[in-house]
């Protein structure tokens, strides 16, 4: 496993969309490796591939909510996905980006949504998300079509020190 270099704007990967994978090879799964790795290391609670220059429809999502009780949050490794439901209702939530640092933005997302992909092996996944988890899915997934948190918001502003904790960043 390694770290690897998270792409920031005006990075062109950030804008591209990416490509399906159609190999689950060992050069996939150490990108898998590095993607968490870098994730863990940043700390986000999300990473898509090209968010560290590499054009492949991959994304990590490590989230936990309310795990008071000392269990790990829970790493969710998809291959490929897509959304395939949206819950009709819609919540504005704060959202930041590893890829965009030092700013933050109001972004409408919908409440829950059903995720189809692959797992790290290839094997087909179905995952229902609601809440914050929801949001990062989205999030995620918006970056491998090469859209960022910023071409959502309704506003977006500046973080200021210690407030840069107050959202998800990916």
């Amino acid at each position: 496993m390694a770290l690897r270099e998270i792409q920031t704007l005006p990075a062109q990967v950030l804008r591209r969309k990416a490509r399906k994978v159609k190999d689950f090879a060992p050069d996939l799964q150490a990108l898998i490796d590095d993607m968490v790795e870098t994730m863990r290391q940043a700390p986000g609670v999300g990473l898509a591939a090209p968010q560290i220059g590499v054009s492949l429809r991959v994304i990590v999502v490590e989230y936990g909510e309310d795990l008071e009780d000392g269990r790990p949050p829970k790493l969710y490794t998809l291959v490929n996905p897509e959304i395939i439901r949206y819950s009709p209702e819609n919540e504005v939530g704060i959202e930041a980006c590893l890829s965009i640092p030092g700013f933050a933005g109001d972004v409408e997302r919908s409440l829950e949504v059903t995720v189809r992909g692959q797992n790290r092996r290839g094997k087909p996944v179905k995952i229902k998300a609601k809440g914050w988890m929801a949001r990062i899915f989205q999030h995620e997934i918006d970056h491998l079509d090469g859209i960022l948190f910023v071409d959502r918001a309704k506003k977006v502003w500046r973080i200021e020190g210690e407030t840069a904790q107050i959202a998800p960043a990916d």
